[in-house]
């Protein structure tokens, strides 16, 4: 029962890698503008590099690698699979070519379809379901370094006209009340989850408050104009420092205008609309915008205790959680063991999903990462208070 549904998921996966792709010129698919955007064509490469490497090499008998200097090239961050390319040097990467990268992609592509034509074993199943949930997760960072890449370009190219990015939420921003108690949380089920969302344990949560909206353009713009990027007493020490050193005033895609606040999307150039929920932002932005508000963000675990009763999905939002095992993690063996356990160190979690988010990848226990200071995601914030 198992088997097919897994081979249409990953036709479906590498299909929809490469529909995101095609609104690109070929010039589009070679840039990094900085560190963490890396251009389009590694990410086909890389997404390629990892079925090849952990399916094809050790379980397709007779396989012959598409090309032997394609794993130094397309490798990211895995020190047990070799050497690699070094990261800020992915957009120095002339070749191979996009046009081969395709080729490679074709031809891993109708060899994993080879391999799935058996029955998908016991240990080659979980590997298959991480390589796919792994594409979908590049999905998402190839819209997000796309707009990057073109919102930085002087031009501003539109990607897609009808992509539909500026969030309004209609309901109430009220007040989710939550008792003090012990509540479970992390992954329980036997659905597919990261190592990072186990294992399931309780975690005492004393009574709180959190925000059934999201913040908004409009309040953050009170925010601007209340001098809230001029004032240290809002900000952590290293917050400041990034806000003095990067002349931060505004959420990443903002500029101002002689008419007012215009802002960068997709589908082109737009006036911020005040109702829209804020998106782009640092988590040491949404923590100086809780000082000025009087409140502070949830902690991931009061984020997930009360999710079922407001709407998510649309922006990844921060918490005031550092990214951290669980307690009695266990980070598995082998290379994928490198997947998540080892950037459990000076992270925050964000919750949720976005709208760059690949369908059916988010859930509830899903504990995304990242620095502090990044904002190139679609992030966002729901305040909470202490009651």
């Amino acid at each position: 029962m198992q088997q097919q549904p897994l081979q249409q998921l990953f036709i479906d996966t590498r299909n929809h890698t490469e529909v995101i792709c095609q609104p690109l010129a070929t010039e589009d698919y070679v840039v990094q503008p900085i560190v963490d955007v890396s251009p389009p064509k590694w990410h086909l490469g890389h997404t390629t590099w990892f079925f090849e490497e952990f399916l094809l090499v050790p379980y397709l008998q007779g396989y012959n690698r598409y090309d032997d200097r394609f794993a130094y090239v397309f490798n990211s961050y895995y020190e047990s699979m070799g050497d690699r390319v070094v990261r800020t040097d992915r957009g120095n990467l002339s070749r191979p070519s996009v046009a081969a990268i395709y080729e490679y992609r074709s031809y891993v592509t109708q060899a994993m379809l080879r391999l799935l034509e058996y029955d998908i074993s016991s240990e080659i199943q979980p590997i298959l379901e991480i390589g796919i949930h792994h594409e979908k997760q590049h999905q998402e960072l190839l819209l997000t370094d796309i707009k990057y890449i073109l919102g930085n370009n002087p031009l501003q190219p539109v990607y897609d006209k009808e992509f539909k990015e500026i969030l309004v939420e209609s309901h109430p921003a009220d007040w989710i009340h939550i008792e003090a108690g012990v509540y479970h949380i992390g992954h329980e089920s036997t659905t597919f989850c990261y190592d990072n969302e186990t294992p399931r344990h309780r975690v005492f949560a004393e009574s709180f408050a959190i925000s059934r909206k999201l913040v908004t353009q409009g309040e953050w713009i009170e925010f601007i104009d209340d001098g809230g990027y001029n004032n240290a007493l809002l900000w952590h020490t290293e917050g400041w420092d990034w806000v003095q050193k990067n002349a931060i005033e505004a959420p990443m895609y903002w500029s101002k205008q002689n008419e007012g606040w215009i802002q960068y999307t997709l589908s082109g150039t737009v006036a911020l609309d005040p109702d829209a929920a804020v998106t782009h932002i640092s988590y040491y932005e949404a923590f100086a915008f809780a000082q000025w508000k009087g409140l502070r963000l949830p902690t991931e675990f009061e984020w997930e205790i009360a999710q079922s009763q407001f709407d998510w999905g649309n922006r990844w939002e921060w918490t005031e959680s550092a990214y951290l095992p669980y307690p009695n993690y266990k980070k598995p063996d082998g290379a994928l063991g490198e997947y998540n356990g080892k950037f459990m160190v000076n992270q925050k979690v964000l919750r949720g999903a976005s709208i760059a988010t690949a369908a059916n990848h988010a859930r509830p226990t899903y504990r995304n990462f990242f620095h502090p200071h990044l904002r190139w995601q679609f992030t966002g914030l729901r305040l909470a208070k202490s009651i």
